[in-house]
């Protein structure tokens, strides 16, 4: 499982035009899903997204996590974090699990979120999203598990 976890003032997600979420202050997190993903590999990263510790504190240290702002949490799914660009121009996605597993562990890992953090929006899973977002900072990371 990767994340790509974005710092953000604000942030939001539409489909069709309709927004799906929207947040203040917290993370945006792209999250990508690959065939071995498991229950306990989406728990494992959810702590550790909870537990990172990137937003500024009274002396301009990263030193404060999410639930010491009181932050946000905005999940969105993104296959394309798998691609592979090793053998050529265009992107392969191998990498990436199929749609049924995929979507069942983007659903547990919201569900692993929801039991973590105090405010989690969220997109469709497979759907043409839009996102928009004021990256703070701008401070990005990439998580992944072993």
């Amino acid at each position: 499982m990767k994340a790509l976890i974005q710092r953000v003032s604000s942030a939001s997600v539409s489909v069709d035009g309709e927004c799906c979420a929207s947040i203040s202050r917290g993370f945006l997190v792209f999250l990508g899903v690959t065939h071995g993903d498991t229950e306990a590999v989406a728990e494992k990263l959810a702590e550790k997204i909870r537990k990172l510790r990137i937003f500024e504190d009274e002396n301009g240290k990263t030193n404060l996590s999410i639930e010491d702002v009181a932050g946000e949490l905005l999940v969105v799914s993104q296959f394309t974090l798998y691609a592979d660009c090793r053998g050529g121009n265009r992107p392969g996605f191998e990498n990436a699990a199929k749609g049924d597993h995929a979507e069942r562990m983007y659903e547990y890992f919201l569900s692993c979120c929801k039991s973590r953090f105090r405010s989690v929006g969220h997109g469709i899973f497979g759907a043409d999203m839009k996102v928009s977002l004021v990256n703070d900072g701008p401070f990005t990371i990439m998580l992944e598990t072993d």
